[in-house]
């Protein structure tokens, strides 16, 4: 009897704690949508602002990443 109160005090002990570290990833997890959807906003709003300069880093982004898989692939 007594084993099986241990038991069943160990259960529920482990119960609360899933449920606390359940609870914390939640909140976790909605705080970094929070932030996604700012820098998203953020983000838009500079590409809105500067719509050149934002062509002109994603043409030369586009030419490096190019020129470094170019590169990695004469190896």
């Amino acid at each position: 009897m007594e084993q099986t109160n241990r038991v069943e005090t160990e259960k529920n002990e482990a119960r609360a704690k899933l449920e606390s570290v359940i609870e914390k990833a939640k909140e976790a997890c909605e705080r970094l949508q929070e932030q996604t959807t700012a820098a998203a906003k953020a983000t838009d709003k500079t590409i809105r602002e500067n719509p050149y300069q934002a062509m002109g880093v994603a043409f030369g982004m586009g030419v490096l990443v190019g020129v470094l898989v170019m590169w990695s692939r004469r190896d």
